[in-house]
C-alpha cells in the first residue's frame, strides 16, 4: 500500500517510523506531540534534549521507544499566518525532509499526521493538498509504504463544491436505479394480474367473480375452507452484487485478467513502475499479477489499474469483467468511480480522498 489514509490515533500505527508534529524545542506539548511522547515514555525526551532543537521545515530522528515503532521522526510546521508568510512552502518542507529521513534510515513504511493543521491553525484543506501532493512526489521515484493518518474523516477536507457534487450524482443515480426497479415492479404486476385474470372461470353475466368476493346471498364458508387467491407476481428486487454471473465469469476467461492488464500496459507504451506508482500498487504485489497468469485481484486492486490506465467506463467494465466484477448503481463506492471515471478524472489521490470523507474503502492501497 504506497498511500494510504486510514482514521486512527497515530501511536498505536504500527510501520518503520511515525511523524512528530513538534514544536522547535522538540521537548513535547499537546495534540499529537503530547501523545507520542506520553506513549513513547520518557527515554524519548531524554534523547530529544539532546538534539539542541529543530527549525522549522526541517526534521530530526530518535528511537521509538514503547512505541509499535522504530523511529520517531520530529518535524516543526509552520504557524498560519495567512498564507503570505512561506507557510506552503515550510509545510513542503517538513514532509520532504521527513520522507528523505525515513529513506536514510532504511525505512519501507511511515506514518505521518496531518502536520499544522491543529493549534498552529493551518488550513485542512490546503494541509491535506500539501502533503498529498508532497508524499505523490516523493513515491513517484520510490518504494515506501507512507499513511496518512488522521484523527476523522472530516480532516480528509476535499472541496466543499467536489463533495455536494459527488454526493448529487450519487442521488440522481439511486433516483434512476429505484425508478427502474419501480417500473419493473409494476410490469410484472400488470402481468401477473393479466394472467391470473385470463385464466380465471368466465361468470355469469351480472355476478361478481369469486376470486374477488363472495356472491351475495351464499352460505357462509366454513372456518377452514380455503379461500381462492389471485397468483401472486414474483417480487424484483434490485440486486446489489458486485460480482457477475459465473457465467459471464467463465465467458472472459478466454483472457485472464493479468494478459489483459499486461496487453493494456503495452498498449499505452507505460513501464511497469509507472503502471504499479499511478495505480498506488505495491511492487511485489504487481510481481505477483504479472507472474501468475490467474491471479484474481481485488476489486479495488482491479480498479487502481483502471485509474492508472486512464480507461474510459466500457474498458474498465471489461477490464472488471476478467476477474469476476462489475460496476452497480446501487453501491456508493462504485458510483463515486464512477463519478470521476465519467469525467475523465483520473488522479488516485483525489479519488482516495473523496473516498475516504465518504467512508468508503481505498482503491490501490
Amino acid at each position: 500500500m504506497p498511500f494510504n489514509i486510514i482514521r486512527d490515533d497515530i501511536t498505536r500505527v504500527k510501520c518503520d517510523a511515525i511523524v512528530n508534529a513538534a514544536n522547535s524545542s522538540l521537548l513535547g506539548g499537546g495534540g499529537v506531540d503530547g501523545a507520542i511522547h506520553r506513549a513513547a515514555g520518557s527515554e524519548l525526551l531524554a534523547e530529544c534534549r539532546t538534539l539542541g532543537g529543530c527549525d522549522t521545515g526541517d526534521a530530526k530522528a530518535t528511537k521509538g521507544y514503547k512505541l509499535p515503532c522504530r523511529y520517531v521522526i520530529h518535524t516543526v510546521g509552520p504557524i498560519w499566518q495567512g498564507g503570505g508568510c512561506g507557510e506552503r512552502e515550510l509545510l513542503t518542507s517538513c514532509y520532504r525532509r521527513s520522507l528523505e529521513l525515513a529513506l536514510s534510515l532504511g525505512c519501507e513504511s511511515v506514518a505521518f499526521p496531518l502536520i499544522s493543521a491543529g493549534v498552529y491553525g493551518y488550513p485542512k484543506e490546503e494541509a491535506v493538498s500539501v502533503a498529498v501532493e508532497t508524499i505523490r512526489e516523493f513515491l513517484n521515484g520510490q518504494d515506501m509504504d507512507v499513511t496518512l493518518v488522521l484523527f476523522d474523516r472530516s480532516a480528509a477536507a476535499i472541496s466543499r463544491s467536489l463533495y455536494d457534487s459527488i454526493t448529487e450524482y450519487i442521488d440522481d443515480a439511486y433516483a434512476d436505479s429505484h425508478d427502474d426497479s419501480a417500473a419493473r415492479m409494476m410490469s410484472a404486476n400488470s402481468m401477473a394480474m393479466g394472467a391470473a385474470l385470463s385464466e380465471a372461470k368466465p361468470q355469469k353475466p351480472g355476478r361478481m367473480m369469486g376470486l374477488f368476493r363472495k356472491e351475495k346471498g351464499s352460505k357462509k364458508r366454513e372456518k377452514n375452507e380455503a379461500v381462492p387467491m389471485m397468483p401472486q407476481p414474483e417480487v424484483l428486487e434490485e440486486v446489489c452484487e458486485e460480482e457477475v454471473s459465473l457465467e459471464n465469469y467463465l465467458a472472459s476467461r478466454d483472457e485472464s485478467f493479468s494478459e489483459a492488464l499486461l496487453r493494456m500496459i503495452d498498449e499505452r507504451g507505460l513501464t511497469d513502475a509507472e503502471t504499479y506508482r499511478k495505480a498506488n500498487i505495491d511492487r511485489k504485489l504487481f510481481s505477483k499479477i504479472r507472474s501468475d497468469r490467474g491471479y484474481r485481484p481485488k476489486k479495488q486492486t482491479v480498479l487502481a489499474f483502471a485509474i492508472a490506465l486512464e480507461l474510459t467506463l466500457p474498458e474498465t467494465l471489461s477490464l472488471l469483467s476478467k476477474a469476476g466484477y462489475t460496476l452497480s448503481d446501487s453501491l456508493k463506492f462504485d458510483l463515486i468511480i464512477k463519478y470521476f471515471i465519467s469525467r475523465g478524472s483520473y488522479d488516485i489521490f483525489e479519488i482516495n480522498r473523496a473516498l475516504f470523507a465518504f467512508d468508503q474503502t481505498l482503491i490501490g492501497c
